[in-house]
């Protein structure tokens, strides 16, 4: 049985749950460092990511987090989620987790109410995927190991290094739950490397 964690500090946590249950898959709600030493897999999940970044200070996740990435384990942060991945965060001195070689600009389609949805092409996922923006980051600027996977208007809004995955908009509030599932298929193909 594959474990899938999601980080519970903030956000949408009850929706990325439901978007990522599979038969052979079980979600952890992730509340304490020592519970990552449990699963395969991590998922951050929208909010506000300087409260997310004091919250992973607060509660001690802050190394534990980039030991979890540096061991090879697959990574999914969306919206803020991304912002605490990245290297670089556009009018900051410096990232948060620092986890993949991206810069990125905060609210960068403007406040709440510019929110919109969208269909995206996402390569490896599919032409249709549903994508809510809300107060969306964006990536602005990516290593040269980092993969595009999509774009919105030519801007990169979700990106892949490796086993880490990025996206600018939250795929947890649609039904459409096929962007969760190339997620989990990494999370398979990361375990079974492991096991060979």
């Amino acid at each position: 049985m594959m474990k899938i964690g999601v980080l519970a500090l903030q956000g949408a946590v009850r929706e990325h749950v439901k978007s990522l249950e599979a038969p052979d898959t079980e979600i952890i709600i992730v509340k304490r460092p020592e519970q990552l030493e449990e699963i395969d897999g991590l998922v951050f999940p929208g909010g506000e990511s300087t409260t997310m970044r004091r919250l992973v200070e607060k509660y001690q996740f802050f190394e534990p987090l980039q030991a979890f990435a540096k061991a090879g384990k697959p990574v999914f942060g969306t919206c803020a989620g991304l912002i605490l991945m990245a290297t670089d965060v556009l009018g900051e001195p410096e990232g948060h987790l620092e986890l993949m070689d991206m810069t990125v600009q905060r609210n960068a389609f403007g406040r709440q109410r510019e929110s919109f949805e969208t269909e995206l092409s996402i390569r490896g996922v599919a032409d249709d995927v549903e994508a809510v923006f809300i107060r969306a980051p964006l990536i602005t600027e990516v290593g040269q190991n980092v993969e595009v996977l999509a774009e919105y208007k030519d801007e990169i809004v979700v990106a892949r290094q490796d086993h880490l995955l990025s996206c600018s908009f939250h795929p947890e509030l649609t039904n459409d739950r096929r962007f969760h599932q190339y997620f989990v298929q990494m999370v398979r193909e990361a375990q079974a490397a492991v096991n060979v």
